[in-house]
């Protein structure tokens, strides 16, 4: 026996408790722990075997930092066939979460209770492989093919009423899981109760896996893991277990050599060490009661109603009557969305509506509030008037945060008397869909606001990024950037839509010209008003199309027209043809003689110039890790996850390749294609971003 698992014997039955917290991973001491309870407790004469788990949760999957290292002690596939092999009844009672190889754990088992708040789940794809320990063998078994695609090609968490439902569970108990599991056993040897492998049950029949793998491979937008998993569950159908098995580790491997593999363990890790910031290991953030909105549009309500569903009192301020109640209205319809999904009940949504959100049109109604964030139009001089009256009425400790996507927070915390308070809050619209927060640190923002930062992100489930003070912060200024490479390749021959369905088919979610539509064309527009006004360099090449279209009223989606056209009632839009024109005449303008670009290079060019600028944010410390470029571009740009994020897609490239694209680019343009200092630095010492991290982990 190991110190990882505890045996106890009580009466006929040997109780193996899992002590490996927080979350008792399968890991080498677990593994081995098991197996040598299971052999104790048959040579001891046990007639059964309950196995649980100490603390807040059942066994929460399989240890993911062994992956790729050698192999130590027994197998998972292994312990699973050993439990299930064995002579004694084994039962499982779970709570807290049952997820990977820790339902494959409980499905090697002969019963399985649970308490009601227990979750399981295969999540294996949300990591770039697939069940590698009977999970895509036994599950199908038990609840047929449809039931077991959906669990594991989601890789979402089924809770226990419908674990109960779908067959994966035999029973839920209020209690103690060592005492449900207890009086379970008992009761199972009482009533003569025989083992019941599922190996051992009759598989479910076949069906069209060639049309599966397609459409769930088409639905994941080239995410290889859930197509995958589904010739898994084709081998349960299909071959004997035993055979079966083989063919679940044969594709487990398959996937573990892939580079999505690479991409997805990376944001996995990234996703948890991103709002880790050695400065603020000691500091307590301020206390956070209620926080005022300033602006109640798209953004302003969106920002209220991530507010109001993490139970926060919101303050709404608008400037007049009819806008407060507009800007209700907004959050109203947001929440009658999460009313839908069940995310909130009618109670709670009267709540939220009528209770603990305040409309105003005085300023005087923030002077009580723990913090506010100000969602106005993006114009400095109208932002520092907002933070002047801000100074003024704010209670003493109070923090003014800015929602900027590009201004100088600098700037603004500037006009007031407590620039210490000041930070940017940069949320993403949706606010209360988007994940990202981009937490803004000003020179004089102190350690404890942006402590309060990153504890409101945690309290709106958001995955919060700290940026430095630039022009557009990590996000933004990095879109720049390569949305700029994205115009440059239109002035020279491509098309917006050949540029989208090349990026499309790489794996964003959507291509540069649809997401400006959803934006709105006509926030860029303003962004190069005021570059132009503020002396653009003569070596640029601006382009004018765009300012024509907005000119004439077209700002995308919310206007029914921009790069695409939008008809009331259809997803998705259609090319406009008029764009066409205007490109083509600014070429005849320009005297550009237009040639043609394959995907392949429109994603080359792109993504180098992708790069390159986020080397440039890192290289200057507006961003402190590459991580933190990766977690801005996947949670707040559409970037695919299982490419793991600009920089770690670079580091799989290889970064002597994206770095000679970049000096090929210079070539025809210096300007835009400056290479970053970082970039080469790591060239020339043959090192990778991914080093970066782990120095600064």
């Amino acid at each position: 026996m190991t110190d990882a698992i505890g045996f106890e014997r009580i009466g006929d039955i040997a109780v193996l408790k899992a002590q490996n917290p927080p979350v008792n991973a399968l890991g080498f001491d677990i593994r081995e722990g098991l197996l040598a309870g299971i052999e104790r407790a048959e040579k001891d004469g046990a007639k059964a075997v309950l196995i649980y788990g100490e603390g807040r949760t059942y066994f929460a999957g399989a240890d993911i930092t062994e992956f790729g290292k050698p192999p130590r002690g027994i197998f998972l596939p292994d312990l699973c066939a050993r439990i299930e092999a064995s002579p004694l009844i084994v039962v499982s009672a779970l709570h807290g979460t049952a997820l990977g190889g820790g339902l494959e754990v409980a499905l090697a088992s002969h019963y399985r209770i649970a308490v009601p708040s227990a979750r399981v789940g295969l999540p294996e794809v949300l990591i770039g492989v697939m069940p590698g320990a009977g999970g895509t063998q036994r599950l199908p078994r038990l609840i047929g093919v449809e039931a077991s695609v959906d669990v594991i090609t989601s890789g979402r968490q089924v809770g226990a009423k419908e674990a109960l439902e779908l067959g994966i569970l035999d029973r839920i108990e209020e209690g103690e899981p060592r005492e449900i599991g207890l009086a379970y056993t008992q009761e199972l040897l009482e009533s003569g109760a025989t083992r019941r492998p599922v190996s051992e049950m009759s598989a479910p029949e076949a069906v069209d896996f060639d049309a599966l793998y397609e459409k769930v491979l088409k639905k994941g937008r080239g995410l290889l893991a859930p197509a995958v998993a589904v010739r898994g569950i084709q081998a349960c159908c299909e071959l004997p277990f035993d055979e079966g098995m083989k063919r679940e580790r044969e594709l487990f491997m398959e996937l573990m050599n892939t580079d999505q593999r690479q991409g997805m363990i990376h944001a996995f890790f990234s996703e948890r060490a991103v709002s880790k910031l050695p400065e603020l290991k000691c500091v307590a953030p301020r206390e956070l009661g209620s926080i005022g909105v300033i602006g109640g549009g798209t953004m302003g309500a969106g920002i209220a109603t991530a507010a109001l569903l993490s139970g926060l009192p919101v303050v709404m301020l608008e400037m007049t009557e009819a806008a407060a109640e507009a800007a209700k209205g907004r959050i109203t319809g947001n929440l009658q969305g999460a009313l839908k999904r069940g995310k909130i009940s009618e109670a709670q949504f009267t709540q939220l509506t009528e209770e603990i959100l305040t409309l105003s049109t005085d300023y005087a109604a923030l002077s009580d509030v723990d913090l506010v964030i100000e969602a106005v139009f993006e114009e400095m001089s109208v932002k520092k008037v907002v933070f002047g009256k801000l100074d003024e009425v704010c209670k003493k400790g109070a923090i003014l945060a800015s929602n900027t996507s590009y201004l100088d927070v600098n700037e603004i915390a500037a006009c007031t008397s407590r620039p210490e308070d000041v930070i940017g809050l940069h949320f993403f619209s949706p606010a209360h869909v988007m994940k990202l927060l981009e937490i803004v640190v000003a020179d004089k923002t102190a350690l404890d606001v942006v402590a309060t930062g990153f504890a409101l992100g945690q309290r709106l489930k958001k995955i919060s990024v700290r940026a430095g003070v630039c022009d557009g912060f990590i996000g933004n200024r990095i879109l720049s950037t390569y949305r700029r490479a994205a115009d440059h390749m239109i002035l020279d021959g491509a098309s917006p839509y050949q540029i989208d369905k090349a990026l499309t088919d790489f794996g964003f979610a959507m291509g540069p010209f649809a997401v400006a539509d959803l934006a709105g064309l006509d926030i860029g527009w303003a962004m190069r008003k005021r570059k132009r006004a503020e002396g653009m360099d003569p070596r640029e090449r601006d382009s004018s199309y765009v300012d024509k279209m907005c000119e004439a009223g077209n700002f995308g989606q919310k206007t029914g027209k921009g790069y695409y056209v939008y008809e009331a009632g259809k997803r998705g839009g259609t090319p406009n043809p008029e764009v066409s024109d205007l490109i083509a005449a600014e070429r005849a303008d320009k005297g550009i003689t237009p040639r043609s670009f394959t995907d392949e290079e429109i994603v080359t060019r792109y993504m180098a110039a992708m790069v390159n600028e986020a080397a440039k944010v890192v290289g200057e410390g507006i961003a402190r890790r590459p991580l933190d470029v990766d977690m801005t571009l996947l949670f707040g740009y559409g970037f695919p996850r299982y490419r793991g994020g600009p920089l770690k897609w670079a580091d799989i490239e290889g970064l002597d390749k994206v770095l000679a694209t970049i000096k090929a680019g210079a070539e025809e343009d210096s300007y835009f294609w400056d290479p970053a200092p970082l970039l080469e630095k790591l060239v020339a010492e043959g090192r990778t971003f991914d080093d970066l991290n782990k120095e600064n982990s």
